[in-house]
């Protein structure tokens, strides 16, 4: 195609380490953070696959991460596990910290894991779905940069405040989701200023407080929740669950510690997994059969499963390749190799 280059996951892992140790990242945490953006790219979820690789040179670049942090596990309480992220990407913490939380769900029939001290940049399917393929149920809660009105204002509070949910399915990909609780990513808005398209007027407010259609005004001013007054609270509750009840930042914390340099979010994350086995025992594959039926009560009648359409673009991306845009393609390429 005269407007992408067609590149194999492979070719997209490979090229995000590059770049990312080439911009001063240690060699592990590089490739936690290139799984991620295979994982968008895979999915077919563009604004969280490879062009999150300049979102992530550019915090690096500002000094927001810090690029050889060493995350320190440790456990509070036996159903407990925090780890200390040291200012780096969460991707890598995520991954120190998975093992300690699968064994707790399984030992205790619930567990939390608290991320702190950690920079985001990505979704949140990644966690809930290598949860749920442990054989729990997940949620996952993370603030961000406060780039979100409340609902009836018109002035950033929020950051995009993602809730994801993920449940484990018998012979088949997990039953998960990852929304916003704002009325779309952030990412999705700047693909629009990327490409010169307008956004809808209900995507956000320019710095005036108006409705606008112009994506750069939109990021330059405040962006809605979702669903009026319930994404509003669903996103207090995230910044609550993520950010004081783990000694972590809210959203509005998290952008004053930026200090304008343009960076990610920083701040922590609030991971639940819960064993079907710690309330049913015996009766797990009875009761999970029950949710199969819900699934196939569903698609039964032509809707579509959250996570069903990540699951179709997945099979299509692993035989042919993704198609990055070449404009896109040409940044990445901007950014410089190591010497």
């Amino acid at each position: 195609m005269s407007d992408g280059i067609r590149m194999t996951l492979a070719e997209v892992r490979a090229l995000a380490r590059r770049k990312l140790r080439a911009a001063g990242l240690a060699g592990d945490h590089a490739d936690a953070v290139a799984e991620t953006m295979v994982a968008g790219e895979r999915d077919g979820c563009a604004s969280h696959g490879i062009y999150r690789l300049l979102v992530a040179v550019k915090s690096l670049k500002a000094g927001v991460v810090v690029p050889d942090a060493v995350p320190v596990v440790d456990r509070p309480r036996s159903a407990l596990v925090r780890v200390d992220g040291g200012g780096g990407f969460a991707q890598l913490a995520f991954a120190r910290g998975l093992p300690a939380l699968v064994e707790a769900a399984h030992t205790h029939g619930i567990a939390a894991l608290a991320l702190t001290n950690v920079v985001h940049f990505a979704a949140l399917w990644p966690e809930v779905e290598a949860i749920a393929t442990q054989g729990l149920a997940a949620l996952a809660f993370t603030p961000s940069h406060a780039w979100v009105a409340p609902a009836g204002g018109t002035k950033p509070v929020f950051g995009t405040n993602p809730i994801a949910f993920g449940w484990p399915r018998p012979g088949g990909h997990p039953f998960a989701f990852d929304f916003a609780t704002s009325a779309v990513a952030r990412g999705e808005i700047e693909l629009h200023r990327r490409a010169g398209k307008p956004v809808p007027d209900d995507w956000g407010y320019d710095a005036a407080g108006q409705p606008t259609t112009d994506a750069a005004a939109v990021l330059d001013g405040a962006m809605r929740t979702f669903g009026g007054h319930k994404g509003s609270a669903l996103a207090a509750m995230v910044e609550l669950l993520a950010g004081p009840l783990i000694g972590e930042m809210t959203s509005a914390d998290s952008i004053a510690a930026d200090g304008a340099r343009g960076g990610s979010p920083m701040g922590g994350e609030l991971i639940l997994a819960i064993d079907p086995a710690g309330f049913l025992g015996d009766a797990v594959a009875e009761h999970m059969a029950r949710a199969e039926a819900m699934f196939s009560s569903i698609e039964d009648q032509g809707a579509r499963l959250p996570s069903a359409r990540r699951y179709a673009a997945r099979a299509v991306s692993e035989a042919d390749g993704v198609i990055v845009p070449r404009a896109l393609y040409d940044d990445i390429m901007n950014l410089g190799d190591a010497a």
